[in-house]
């Protein structure tokens, strides 16, 4: 039977899902700054919004880099940001005993790319009764995404998604290929398109991931054009300033561009049922 995104039982209404946020926290009055404006963006556009943002960064290419606030200060940033803003909210983990606390807090857990196939990380996630949003590696063929999502219902949990990120390409960049997207649908599970993470250059910036921005908007266009169930989007006010992905984010006051696309073209794929 074709996945239906009602089964999504964080979400009451068959609309659209878009995950964003900054990519890793930079604080309270900043996190609740871009919360808020993404949150009004989203709820004139009717779709479901989810909250992102790291505590962190635990695969950045240089030790050097900035890596987070931390567990304990980035799930009370963000705990603040679901009872003032009202929307759930979603942060990574790395580790399988970061699981328990962190399901205390997160409405979605994420499994970083990297970290796709780590049986235990998965698997702790599971148990948590938790949405999982597992994000493809960027090694993997998408049909055995099936076996990552195993382990995790293996353990009783099948609220799970599945969320494209980009397969690599030589040493550095990343490409999308389309067809991984219908692919990962047939395995029945909702699928996410990250627009962001895909036009990263992986560690070409000296010590940094680099990017390509002004390519995430079209990339999303055709992610949402083959069908997908939400997008996921890196956002930030002034990406130049931020301390980790600056040059693969959308900017803020593009946001409202991209989700009023975003939205016609969903509502091509789903008609009036969105």
């Amino acid at each position: 039977m074709p996945f239906s995104r009602k089964q999504m039982k964080l979400f009451d209404q068959d609309r659209l899902l878009v995950i964003a946020g900054p990519c890793q926290i930079e604080g309270r009055d900043h996190a609740l700054m871009v919360a808020e404006k993404l949150s009004n963006v989203c709820r004139n556009f009717g779709v479901n919004f989810v909250y992102k943002s790291s505590f962190d960064k635990a695969n950045r290419t240089s030790a050097n880099s900035e890596r987070g606030v931390g567990m304990e200060e980035g799930l009370r940033i963000l705990q603040e940001v679901r009872r003032q803003i009202g929307c759930p909210i979603l942060s990574d983990i790395h580790l399988p005993d970061q699981a328990t606390v962190c399901a205390e807090i997160l409405d979605i857990i994420q499994i970083p790319a990297f970290l796709s196939r780590q049986t235990d990380l998965l698997q702790a996630a599971g148990k948590t009764g938790r949405i999982i949003n597992i994000k493809k590696g960027q090694f993997m063929h998408p049909a055995d995404m099936f076996f990552a999502a195993e382990k995790i219902e293996k353990v009783g949990n099948n609220q799970i998604m599945l969320c494209e990120r980009g397969s690599s390409f030589g040493y550095r960049d990343l490409v999308v290929d389309m067809r991984s997207l219908i692919i990962m649908r047939s395995l029945n599970y909702p699928v996410i398109f990250d627009a962001t993470h895909s036009v990263q250059s992986v560690g070409g910036a000296a010590g940094r991931s680099g990017g390509a921005s002004e390519y995430v908007i079209p990339l999303a266009k055709a992610a949402l054009a083959v069908g997908v169930d939400g997008i996921f989007v890196e956002t930030h006010n002034d990406p130049t300033k931020a301390p980790s992905d600056g040059s693969s984010m959308l900017p803020l006051d593009q946001f409202e561009n991209l989700l009023s696309q975003a939205v016609e073209i969903d509502r091509l794929n789903y008609g009036s049922a969105k």
